[in-house]
């Protein structure tokens, strides 16, 4: 085959193999676009949550 055919066939080739990533890319960050805006943080009860207390021995923070 000539050089150029084969240059002109890798080149093609690359295109197709770049078109497919930034299609590819753009799939995948369309999913975690909708992931993200389904996932709201919901407000926690802080009167539910157990409160934290120093242990005298040790100085460390435990929940009593």
């Amino acid at each position: 085959m000539p050089p150029l055919v084969v240059f002109a066939l890798g080149v093609l080739g690359a295109a197709v193999l770049a078109r497919w990533c930034v299609k590819e890319v753009q799939r995948v960050n369309a999913e975690l676009d909708e992931m993200r805006a389904k996932a709201s943080v919901e407000p926690h009860d802080r009167t539910v949550m157990p409160k934290l207390k120093p242990d005298p021995k040790t100085g460390e923070y435990r929940p009593g």
